[in-house]
């Protein structure tokens, strides 16, 4: 019965991930476009200049949500559930007066201390420019975070992945490039990224209005009864504030601790490196973004044996596809760079191979985050991050002096490295397994045989851009065929690819 319930599942996520791939295929795509443009047409510095704006801008705007985002959406849905439309009303009223209070607030303090921040921390005047602009960014993505949040609470998916993943990034890269031909300079890298921003909070303050109108008439409710949803929202909301920050500053540590320490150049050439390594999240995010609602409601069911298999499966397609990714970036780290960023960028070789492999690691091992959040153990995720942040920070900063932008990568790939194995370590402990099956070590060796080929090939022939492509699709197929001969993919595989094709043949017949 288990198994039969599991091959349920597997059809499910099959039919389900091809649509969803498209929005996140698509949102990812404007997004490299985007940062692509922006490297090649302005170089490193100002892309430098733009990824430090973005992480300081970040933080604002993580301090300004005061936690409220997370709160909003939990109150929000959870009152649209039980059909107390009166209660959603206030929540959605005192939590966007706090917070939109709030970043206007957070707003001008960035905007008064740009110069001061600029030249004390980053020793760049220029950086200024970019934290002015940035500085109208924090209202208004706490606006956008806000119907966004309404739209996602009335369960109107289709239009939050529309707004949020592919109109901002098309506004965004079609204002870049429109501003570039008008030859209006540096200044159109911030005024795009906000023109992104302000439609975005535009169009889905428009869409609530029009479809979720209820949501904005006056909440009838008793003084008493406003006190107590008050105190559980604001309760509720700001150990978030705190973990928020945290998240946050981990994310962003070592672009800092790069800037502080080194010149926007090397950010430039960091982050290029940081945004090719992160390819390797789009595979996990596709498939969690199907995988967790249906996780959380199987452990509502106490279905344990139907999470495990399900989350042994779903990291085996993730292994599946990023492996080769991993093998390909690793092998030719600077066609990589070329044909996306350019020449220019071609010092962060060695710093990618650093940020892939450690990319790689969490894409294979993120799930049990997810799993640990599920359970109910989100305090023991927030102390692991807290943790590797820790080793990430100082290692950091001992490694930059000597060794420079490769030696952050190389703390951050170990952070990660100690994050996830700390996170795998905690999910044998509380669920009694590792989401890892016995085919892992066959696919492993399936990638390796396949990547000699290319390490042979590379002896003879010197890899370019075309070469990479002929060579890539070589690497596939042998990659396939090891798959194939080593027995890798079992019965539920199978369902998978089955129900992948008739899916595909349906859009065609449409």
């Amino acid at each position: 019965m288990v198994k039969e319930d599991m091959n349920f599942k597997l059809k499910k996520i099959a039919k389900s991930s091809i649509i969803v791939f498209l929005g996140i295929f698509i949102s990812k795509l404007l997004t490299y476009v985007y940062k692509v443009v922006i490297a090649r047409n302005f170089g490193p510095e100002i892309f430098g200049l733009f990824s430090i704006a973005i992480m300081i801008s970040g933080w604002f705007i993580t301090f300004s949500s005061l936690g409220l985002g997370g709160g909003l959406l939990r109150y929000l849905s959870f009152y649209i559930g039980k059909k107390d439309i009166k209660k959603a009303r206030y929540i959605y009223q005192v939590s966007s007066r706090t917070i939109i209070f709030s970043s206007i607030f957070f707003g001008a303090i960035l905007f008064f201390l740009s110069d001061f921040i600029s030249i004390t921390l980053f020793h760049n005047q220029e950086l200024s420019l970019f934290l002015k602009i940035f500085s109208f960014l924090i209202p208004l993505s706490i606006l956008f975070s806000i119907f966004l949040g309404i739209l996602l609470s009335f369960e109107r998916i289709g239009w939050y992945s529309f707004i949020f993943n592919i109109l901002q990034n098309f506004v965004k890269v079609f204002s870049l490039i429109l501003l570039i031909f008008l030859g209006v300079g540096i200044i159109s890298v911030p005024f795009s990224y906000l023109l992104g921003a302000f439609f975005t909070f535009f169009i889905s303050y428009l869409v609530c209005k029009k479809y979720i109108q209820e949501i904005f008439e006056k909440p009838l409710l008793e003084k008493k009864l406003k006190k107590k949803i008050s105190t559980e929202l604001f309760s509720y909301s700001w150990p978030l504030l705190f973990s928020g920050v945290v998240y946050v500053i981990f994310y962003w540590a070592d672009t800092f601790i790069v800037g502080v320490f080194k010149t926007p150049i090397d950010v430039g050439f960091y982050n290029v490196a940081i945004t090719i390594a992160l390819l390797l999240s789009v595979t996990p995010e596709l498939f969690f973004t199907i995988f967790f609602p249906m996780i959380t409601k199987e452990y509502s069911n106490k279905k344990f044996s139907t999470i495990k298999d399900l989350s042994k499966q779903i990291n085996k397609w993730i292994l599946i596809i990023n492996l080769p990714i991993l093998i390909l970036i690793l092998l030719f780290p600077g066609v990589f760079i070329n044909i996306l960023f350019g020449k220019e960028y071609i010092l962060a070789e060695n710093s990618l191979r650093f940020l892939v492999l450690g990319m790689f690691f969490n894409s294979i091992f993120s799930i049990s985050e997810k799993l640990l959040s599920m359970i109910g153990k989100s305090k023991v995720v927030f102390l692991n991050i807290l943790f590797s942040l820790s080793v990430n920070i100082v290692l950091s900063i001992f490694l930059i002096q000597k060794y420079g932008i490769e030696g952050v990568a190389f703390s951050t790939m170990l952070s990660i490295f100690i994050l996830n194995i700390l996170l795998a370590y905690q999910t044998k402990k509380h669920l009694l397994f590792i989401p890892l099956k016995k085919e892992t070590l066959k696919i492993t060796l399936s990638s390796i045989l396949a990547g000699s080929l290319l390490v042979v090939l590379d002896w003879f022939l010197e890899v370019k851009t075309l070469a990479l492509i002929l060579f890539g699709f070589l690497f596939l197929l042998s990659y396939i065929f090891f798959i194939l001969i080593l027995k890798c993919l079992d019965k539920s595989d199978l369902l998978i690819l089955d129900a992948i094709k008739r899916r595909l043949m349906s859009f065609n017949k449409k």
